[in-house]
């Protein structure tokens, strides 16, 4: 019984080393090119511009955003340089984080938003309508300050060519 095996028994023989894994490349993150994350920004002294189509959407925060008018400003970037994620904060204390690998984009801002506000009535909200975002970069660099109104106030181009079309017919 003192003579080796013939057959390659795994407890005994052939285990030296470990079988060779095959190894796949493997991303780092899934983000696009080009999108920063905010501390990075922060940390390089990068300002943020916060995309002007905010400011005339006319959407009421406890609707979904698809109710917005212009759906093309939806697609667009929130902030240039685009961030991964950022802060969200209304005057009374409330924050939000929209999130987005690719870059968030104002559709994803209104999605976190509309999240925190879908089951409250209109009566409940003092003031139901986006007037659009501030970033404050001396209060803090990752957040952005967002603002309310009471009405849907101007929107877009569409309302206005609506008012020219009236007076043409009278």
């Amino acid at each position: 019984m003192s003579e080796p095996l013939t057959k390659v028994d795994s407890a005994v023989q052939g285990m030296a080393s470990s079988p060779p894994k095959e190894t796949k490349h493997r991303r780092a993150s899934s983000s696009a090119n080009g999108v920063m994350n905010i501390n990075d920004l922060e940390a390089a002294g990068t300002e943020l511009q916060i995309a002007k189509e905010t400011q005339r959407l006319g959407w009421k925060i406890n609707t979904s955003p698809s109710t917005v008018e212009d759906k093309e400003h939806l697609k667009k970037m929130l902030t240039t340089p685009p961030v991964k994620k950022i802060d969200l904060h209304f005057p009374l204390g409330l924050e939000v984080t929209a999130r987005n690998l690719k870059g968030v984009t104002i559709k994803d801002a209104l999605d976190a938003i509309h999240k925190q506000f879908k089951k409250r009535a209109d009566d409940e909200l003092e003031k139901p309508y986006l007037a659009g975002f501030e970033w404050d970069k001396e209060e803090s660099w990752t957040r952005l300050v967002v603002h309310l109104q009471k009405d849907a106030g101007q929107t877009g181009f569409t309302s206005s060519k609506k008012k020219k079309g009236k007076k043409e017919d009278e």
